[in-house]
């Protein structure tokens, strides 16, 4: 297994892991970014009370590559409410190639500390809907 290219700062990790396990019942996410001065993966922005997609998808740099922790309320047809997570990996086509190397050299080691099975990888932010949360998170 080839070594990752950054390493996740600690307090980092610690957020991920209370994310995990948290039981808030409101749609929320972590935006995680590459320090390129200490080639480490740390925390950019933590989102409460997400309102709708739009809110989310501006909030997520759409000319460099992000790493996004998702927690989503999705009602079922017969009425239930879950909150499932999902791990995205945005990645612009046009960012820097550095950049881009960081971040999918560092991918499967942050994705494993994640410790989730619904990831995602995402070149345009715009394919980020409503329609595209309810078919793939639902699975």
């Amino acid at each position: 297994m080839a070594l990752p290219l950054c390493t996740i700062n600690p307090d980092l990790k610690e957020l991920v892991r209370k994310f995990r396990f948290r039981r808030a019942v409101n749609n929320a996410a972590i935006l995680m970014k590459v320090d390129q001065a200490s080639s480490e993966i740390v925390l950019e922005e933590e989102l409460e009370d997400v309102e709708d997609v739009d809110e989310l998808r501006n909030s997520i740099p759409d000319t460099q590559p992000r790493y996004v922790l998702l927690s989503w309320a999705i009602t079922h047809s017969d009425g239930r409410v879950s909150y499932p997570l999902a791990f995205i990996f945005t990645t612009p086509r046009d960012c820097q190639p550095q950049l881009q190397m960081m971040y999918a050299g560092s991918y499967n080691h942050v994705v494993k500390e994640c410790g989730l099975t619904k990831v995602f990888q995402m070149r345009d932010l715009e394919e980020l809907d409503e329609e595209w949360i309810k078919t793939n998170l639902v699975k």
